[in-house]
């Protein structure tokens, strides 16, 4: 624990859970679109549900699809901004089975078609966890650099990407796999300790059986 964890973050308020987490999961659903986004579903669950107009989670979590931070001034301008920009919003409140209650299911469309899913959890102080990436699980902090492999199922695969790392001097302190099933589409979740290289991303992508990789600063 360090001082943050105990006054809380900079941020636009009222509420560090409901308002600087919110922002910081719409901004990590953004970052893992990668691209602007033209179209959001934001399904609302549990205490995000119930209290989202008097916390301004919609607002935060807009905000963040947009780009800004927890302690940007523009927060509260977010849903005419998003309108300014071209992107349609709705908000959904709705039950998410077996999920914390302060969370958030976001889905991101961009002009091109691509589509990225994400469900993240508020889970107090400002502090985050992405649970899910187009329904596959993983476990994001967004406290590290952060890689999101997702690839064939295949043997050597890990091994490669891991060896690519290495190569760059980059070390792993936090690993997770999901797949849908052996042999199928699987996601790497990969947090590491310092900071990674635009080159490494694309040399992982060029790896065999890799399908895309994402390099996430930390949020």
């Amino acid at each position: 624990m360090n001082v943050f964890d105990i006054i809380g973050p900079v941020m636009i308020g009222p509420s560090s859970s409901h308002t600087a987490g919110a922002a910081r999961i719409g901004r990590m659903a953004g970052a893992l679109l990668g691209a602007p986004a033209v179209k959001a579903e934001i399904r609302l669950h549990g205490s995000f549900a119930r209290t989202y107009r008097g916390h301004g989670t919609d607002k935060a979590l807009i905000a963040g699809i947009l780009g800004m931070k927890p302690d940007d001034a523009r927060l509260r301008d977010s849903p005419v901004l998003a309108m300014q920009s071209g992107l349609a919003v709705t908000i959904i409140p709705d039950h998410i089975e077996g999920a914390h209650p302060n969370t958030a299911l976001v889905t991101l469309t961009a002009a091109d078609g691509r589509c990225v899913s994400v469900q993240g959890a508020s889970i107090g102080g400002g502090s985050i966890l992405i649970t899910k990436v187009n329904g596959m699980a993983v476990e994001i902090t967004g406290q590290y650099a952060t890689l999101i492999v997702l690839h064939r199922d295949a043997p050597g695969t890990i091994a490669a990407v891991t060896e690519c790392l290495g190569s760059y001097g980059v070390n792993i302190c936090n690993f997770r796999l999901a797949r849908e099933q052996k042999g199928g589409t699987a996601v790497m979740t990969i947090e590491t300790d310092g900071s990674i290289d635009r080159t490494l991303n694309e040399k992982i992508r060029a790896l065999p059986n890799i399908i895309g990789s994402t390099r996430l600063e930390p949020v």
